[in-house]
C-alpha cells in the first residue's frame, strides 16, 4: 500500500493551527465590515451583535455555494458574465468583493475598465470590453460595463446623440450574440435613494480612508441626480431583453443587498456540486546533503508588531 494513501492523522497542534487560519480568514471580512460601521446608529449593542453574527453566518454559507458554483463552471466549461451597474456609492464594489473573496482569481476575475484612451475612442465602442469576456470555465464580473454610454457618458456629454442612439440599436444584438455564443449574461442594477447617496458621500468626505473613492466626476454626479435617474430609466427600458434581463437590487442596506444579490445569482445558475477526488498530502522528500543557508539579518523585515 502506498504510504500516501494512508489516513493522515492530525494532532491537536495542527488542528489549532487550522482553526487559527480559518479565524484569520474571517478577520478579512471583519476588516471590510469597518466600512459599514454606523457610529450614529440608535440600535443597542446586543441587537447589532446579533444582526452582524447572522449576516456573517449567511454570508459564509452563500460563499460556500459560490465555491461550488465555481467548481461547476470549470467542470462544465461554462462562461459567465455578471454586470454590476448603479449610481456612485451604491455598493457595487462591496458586493463584488464578497462574491470574489473566496474564489480563485484565475477563474473568477473582475473587469473594472478606466476611461477610454485616445486610441480606444476611435475603436468600435464594444471592442475594449470584448477583450475581457470569459473563456470556457471562467467568470467575469464587470464593475461598470458597456452601459457607461447609457449612463455617465450620456449625462456628462461624453457622447453625442448619434453615438447614444447607435448604442441602443447595437447593445440588444450584441448581448443576444453573447448569449448565443454560450455566455450566461446577468445584469444587476444597485438601487439607492437620494438620501442614502448623500449620506455615503458625506461619509467618504469625512473619512480619510475613503476620500480616495471620491472623484470630481462623483461630485458632479451628485449634482445631476435627476439626469442620472432619467438616463437609468431609459437604459433599463431599452435594454431589458429576455436573453439578458435587468435585475434591480435594493441596496440601501449594504449587507442585505450583498446577501440578496449572491442568493439571486446562485438561483439563476443550474450548478451542482462537483465531486472531487480525496486529497492526500505527500511526504516531503528529505535529502541528507541538503543544507539550508542562513538569511542575512539585514534582509528581514523589522518585526514591529
Amino acid at each position: 500500500m502506498n504510504t500516501n494513501d494512508k489516513p493522515q492523522l492530525i494532532d491537536q497542534a495542527q488542528m489549532l493551527r487550522i482553526r487559527e487560519d480559518m479565524l484569520d480568514s474571517l478577520d478579512e471580512e471583519l476588516e471590510m465590515e469597518f466600512d459599514d460601521l454606523d457610529p450614529g446608529s440608535d440600535k443597542d449593542v446586543q441587537t447589532l451583535k446579533g444582526e452582524r453574527l447572522q449576516y456573517f453566518k449567511t454570508l459564509l454559507h452563500l460563499q460556500g455555494e459560490l465555491v461550488k458554483l465555481q467548481d461547476w463552471v470549470v467542470a462544465s466549461k461554462s462562461k459567465v458574465v455578471i454586470i454590476f451597474e448603479g449610481r456612485d456609492a451604491a455598493g457595487k464594489g462591496g458586493a463584488i468583493k464578497r462574491i470574489t473573496q473566496r474564489l480563485n482569481p484565475r477563474i473568477c476575475r473582475v473587469a473594472a475598465l478606466p476611461a477610454p484612451n485616445d486610441r480606444e475612442r476611435t475603436q468600435w465602442y464594444f471592442q475594449r470590453y470584448t477583450a475581457h469576456l470569459p473563456a470556457a470555465g471562467e467568470i467575469v464580473l464587470f464593475d461598470r460595463s458597456w452601459y457607461n454610454r447609457a449612463g455617465v457618458e450620456r449625462v456628462m456629454g461624453f457622447c453625442n446623440d448619434d453615438e447614444y442612439e447607435e448604442f441602443f440599436r447595437t447593445v440588444p444584438e450584441f448581448e443576444k450574440m453573447l448569449v448565443r455564443s454560450g455566455i450566461t449574461l446577468v445584469k444587476y442594477w444597485f438601487s439607492i435613494t437620494d438620501d442614502e447617496q448623500h449620506s455615503r458621500f458625506l461619509g467618504r468626505i469625512h473619512d480619510p480612508l475613503k476620500q480616495w473613492k471620491l472623484s470630481p466626476m462623483d461630485l458632479e454626479s451628485r449634482r445631476r441626480w435627476e439626469a442620472y435617474t432619467r438616463a437609468k430609466e431609459t437604459m433599463i427600458e431599452r435594454t431589458h431583453i429576455p436573453e439578458a434581463p435587468w435585475w434591480v437590487v435594493q441596496a440601501v442596506d449594504k449587507k442585505k443587498a450583498r446577501l440578496n444579490c449572491i442568493d439571486h445569482l446562485l438561483s439563476l445558475m443550474p450548478y451542482e456540486e462537483v465531486t472531487h477526488a480525496d486529497i492526500s498530502l505527500p511526504a516531503r522528500v528529505r535529502n541528507p546533503d541538503y543544507i539550508r543557508h542562513p538569511v542575512p539579518a539585514e534582509m528581514y523585515v523589522p518585526e514591529k508588531y
